[in-house]
């Protein structure tokens, strides 16, 4: 196998292309709209309670719509669905800067996760799986990178731009961005990896030598086993997220403390999205399924207990080296158990259940919060959750590694 630098220049258009949309799909993630949401609400004159419904409505909705949409890779080459997505992602923030009513903001919104979110990281990941095969980590780990890069910087450069424009404003400039990339994408991508990249393309096989289709993935007790472990992550690192000021109120801590450990949790993850890239290369994803959440039940469980901010720490960084982990088995486990003919369709399914998560989990939170139930006590219990996901995804691995013979 090459060596990093050797893989980096030999592959560099490709994987410069699936780092690009990752990392522009941070326009549609929750933690750059969250940047925002002081201003929508005065804006719109809305509750914390109509917001957060809103933003669930309209990220539900883009999961139902990821079912269909996602199986588009499987039929047109990455270069022409990735410079959609794009256009499409622009012209969403484009029309944040000068919608007037609610139900504009709903569909706005919709529209933000769906190309965001949803399909600009549907699309680089099933194109880093398909594209290569021995060493689909490392590609997976490598592309990304784009969304931690984002999750780093466009927070803080938005928050300070804050200060200074008005949020308005801001949305022009997101979307004047994602235009400029437009050309950069295309150039990248001018000579795609694989000649054909559609449904009839060879690619490689899954359990049993076979290419599997979505229905078949739906009758097969793998993609049930690893559901929990799809919407665990999802559903509640984006409530600890979307609960940031009450868990920081929780704690006793000023929100600027805890605000200062996700740093951490950024590098860590980043830290083992690498790593799981160069395991998955070595042993497997169905070897690995069995062990890569168990640090995120850990990591609960310790911020739950936690008083001081060294705990909380640790907390974090147990998280994060979960989450860097997720991010790479995603993308190349259903590559390896199900085939790459039509990873696209099987693909969004998984997500779809993700975004569904993104929705489920501030919902179930808040309403917990309402009812006197703070987030360290419901840590205890997302603890559990991440346990019982990770056994189950245990036995998912074991069966997948039955049919891939390993």
């Amino acid at each position: 196998m090459a060596t990093l630098p050797a893989f980096l220049r030999a592959n560099a258009p490709w994987l410069a292309a699936g780092f690009l949309l990752t990392f522009t799909s941070s326009f549609g993630q929750t933690f750059f709209i969250a940047v925002f949401a002081g201003e929508i609400r005065a804006t719109f004159e809305l509750s914390h309670g109509a917001w957060g419904a809103i933003y669930a409505i309209a990220t539900t909705t883009s999961a139902l719509v990821m079912l269909y949409a996602g199986s588009l890779t499987d039929r047109f080459r990455v270069r022409y669905i990735g410079l959609g997505v794009l256009l499409g992602l622009a012209f969403a923030a484009m029309a944040m800067s000068w919608i007037t009513e609610v139900w504009m903001l709903v569909v706005v919104i919709f529209l933000l996760r769906l190309f965001g979110q949803g399909l600009m990281g549907h699309t680089a990941m099933v194109a880093m799986a398909r594209w290569f095969v021995a060493t689909r980590g490392r590609a997976v780990s490598i592309a990304g990178l784009g969304v931690a890069m984002g999750e780093a910087l466009l927070p803080i450069v938005f928050v300070a731009l804050l200060g200074v424009f008005d949020w308005r404003v801001l949305w022009l400039v997101a979307a004047a961005a994602l235009l400029a990339l437009t050309p950069v994408l295309w150039v990248m991508l001018r000579h795609e990896r694989t000649p054909q990249s559609f449904a009839q393309a060879a690619g490689s096989t899954g359990m049993q030598g076979r290419m599997w289709t979505r229905a078949d993935a739906l009758r097969n007790p793998v993609f049930w086993l690893m559901v929990p472990a799809l919407l665990g992550p999802a559903a509640w690192n984006t409530a600890f997220f979307f609960q940031q000021v009450h868990l920081a109120e929780a704690k006793g801590w000023a929100h600027v403390t805890l605000v200062s450990l996700f740093p951490l949790f950024t590098a860590t993850s980043v830290v083992f999205m690498l790593l799981a890239g160069w395991l998955v290369d070595r042993f497997g994803s169905a070897r690995l399924a069995a062990v890569y959440l168990l640090p995120l039940s850990a990591g609960y469980c310790v911020f739950a207990l936690a008083q001081g901010v060294p705990a909380g720490a640790l907390g974090i960084v147990l998280m994060g080296a979960s989450v860097g982990m997720h991010v790479t088995m995603m993308a190349t486990f259903w590559a390896e158990v199900y085939g790459t003919r039509n990873l696209g369709a099987i693909r969004a399914m998984m997500a779809a259940v993700m975004v569904l998560g993104t929705a489920l989990g501030p919902g179930i939170t808040g309403a917990l919060i309402d009812l006197g139930i703070d987030f360290p006590t419901q840590s205890y219990g997302i603890a559990a959750y991440f346990l019982i996901a990770g056994l189950m995804a245990g036995v998912a691995g074991r069966k997948a590694a039955r049919g891939l013979h390993l």
